[in-house]
């Protein structure tokens, strides 16, 4: 998300903190490079006339150019601003599912992933809110789109209103009414059916089912990689049926993201979510001061500590911790420590969210390596006995042959798993030493809570960042420890190549 953007925004930035001091020349020539940057990520030109006037005028103050830092403070100004667009002036407010049962509509084009989305913010509810939720889908034209929701609920334990064929959209709107109150559900989701484009048809359609359910949501799907033309539908769709929140989808694949820079300065809708891939966990909260600073290149540790979250229990956290801290670490304890990697979204992921890291992501790609690294360390480790597991120091020629064998890889990887456990096995002795797991941890909240994201400074976390990947015996990259124990694992480059 953001990739082009961020990089041009980033080099832009690279220039101006490497300057020592700042004249009033050196920001208004960097502002058009900034302006020329957003406009190429697909940023409307309003807005992006606007954000620049407003940064120019505050970055040419006397207190920023004669400032010790004028570069970072300029960077900051940006990131306000940024935050600002994004959030509007009255920010972004939780959505509205506090008289059960709830209704929430849900509104947009054909092939904007309206159905997908449906499910994916159906199982959000259910898992992290805890919330009872009914989907009904009310699209009747488009071939198997009720079976599409049924099964989809199916695969995220989420109840669907059973197909009934024959009746209107409207109908079927009121039996999901009637069958959440019986039922006792907190929410009933209705996914509408879409157009290839908006007609009055389709208006009609949604009209009348908001008539009948009064939504206390009415969320707007549309493909963030459409561009402005998502910013223009949002505006038909708000005009003739009201609109409460926006959702875009596809923003993984993105580069350029101008949509959600652009939808809330001219259609005053804030957006509630973004998709970020085709998996049903794969819808993120979109928060502006967090996706401010993955465009700046600042990273999102917070998002980091909830995927950390997400995917290792507190208990178990507790206890790698307990062991690190002890200076163990065995071959099973670095198999955790890949397979939480992988389920955090591979190397890629991960280090797209710590301050500071993103082009080290490129870097890697530029070396041939791919998250296929990690599941043939993953294979190496599985080929082991349990006893060499435990005790790395056991694999002499003869063992290391048969466990490369065995993963139908070369000995001369197996040689780098176990030079990147002693790294690692070292690295972790002198961090529970010098407390900085303690403090790794402490990153994750008392009792394994997420830090509150309104408490945290961008520029401390940076620090931090980079204080970690500082220790002795780390990888080319520079990667540092993950919040929780999850460390960046050193030596991948010698690993091996994307095959």
């Amino acid at each position: 998300m953001f990739e082009s953007l961020s990089d041009r925004l980033g080099g832009v930035f690279e220039r101006l903190t490497k300057q020592g001091a700042l004249s009033e020349d050196d920001v208004r020539t960097a502002m058009r490079e900034v302006r020329v940057a957003l406009l190429e990520a697909d940023v409307s030109l309003p807005v992006a006339r606007d954000f620049v006037k407003r940064v120019t005028a505050k970055a040419t103050g006397a207190a920023v150019t004669k400032s010790i830092t004028p570069g970072q403070q300029v960077v900051k100004i940006v990131h306000d601003e940024l935050q600002q667009v994004l959030a509007g002036e009255d920010g972004i407010p939780p959505l509205k599912i506090d008289n059960p049962p709830a209704p929430i509509l849900m509104v947009g084009l054909q092939g904007s992933g309206k159905t997908t989305t449906t499910g994916k913010l159906a199982k959000r509810l259910k898992d992290r809110d805890g919330k009872r939720v009914l989907m009904a889908s009310l699209d009747v034209n488009r071939p198997a789109a009720m079976e599409q929701l049924a099964i989809l609920g199916g695969q995220i334990g989420v109840d669907t209103l059973p197909i009934v064929p024959g009746q209107t959209p409207v109908d079927i709107a009121r039996r999901a009414k009637q069958q959440a109150a019986l039922g006792g559900y907190d929410v009933y989701m209705l996914d509408t059916a879409g157009r290839l484009q908006i007609d009055q048809v389709l208006m009609d359609e949604v009209a009348a089912v908001h008539a009948a359910v009064q939504p206390r949501e009415t969320l707007l799907v549309v493909d963030g990689l459409t561009g402005q033309v998502a910013v223009e539908v949002a505006q038909e769709f708000d005009a003739k049926v009201g609109v409460t929140g926006v959702v875009l989808t596809r923003m993984d694949g993105d580069g350029r993201g101008g949509a959600a820079l652009s939808m809330r300065a001219v259609t005053g809708k804030p957006i509630r979510f973004v998709g970020m891939g085709e998996k049903m966990d794969a819808l993120e909260t979109f928060e502006p001061s967090r996706i401010a600073g993955r465009i700046l290149g600042m990273g999102d540790i917070v998002a980091l500590v909830e995927k950390a979250q997400e995917v290792m229990e507190v208990e178990a956290q507790e206890r790698m911790m307990k062991r690190f801290q002890k200076g163990l670490f065995n071959m099973n304890d670095l198999k955790g420590q890949l397979t939480q990697m992988q389920k955090m979204g591979g190397m890629e992921g991960v280090m797209g969210m710590m301050p500071g890291m993103g082009k080290m992501a490129k870097q890697m790609d530029k070396a041939g390596l791919d998250d296929n690294v990690l599941k043939r360390q993953i294979a190496l480790i599985d080929s082991m006995t349990k006893k060499e597991r435990a005790n790395p120091a056991l694999l002499q020629a003869s063992r290391k042959k048969r466990i490369a064998k065995g993963a139908g890889l070369e000995v001369p990887e197996l040689n780098q798993l176990l030079k990147m456990h002693r790294q690692m096995a070292d690295m972790m002795k002198k961090m529970g030493k010098g407390g900085m797991l303690k403090k790794a941890m402490g990153m994750m909240g008392k009792g394994g809570g997420a830090p509150d994201p309104s408490q945290m400074d961008p520029a401390a976390m940076q620090a931090a960042a980079k204080q970690l990947g500082n220790m002795p015996g780390q990888n080319p990259f520079g990667g540092g420890g993950l919040p929780g124990g999850g460390m960046l694992p050193p030596g991948l480059s010698g690993f091996g190549k994307k095959k």
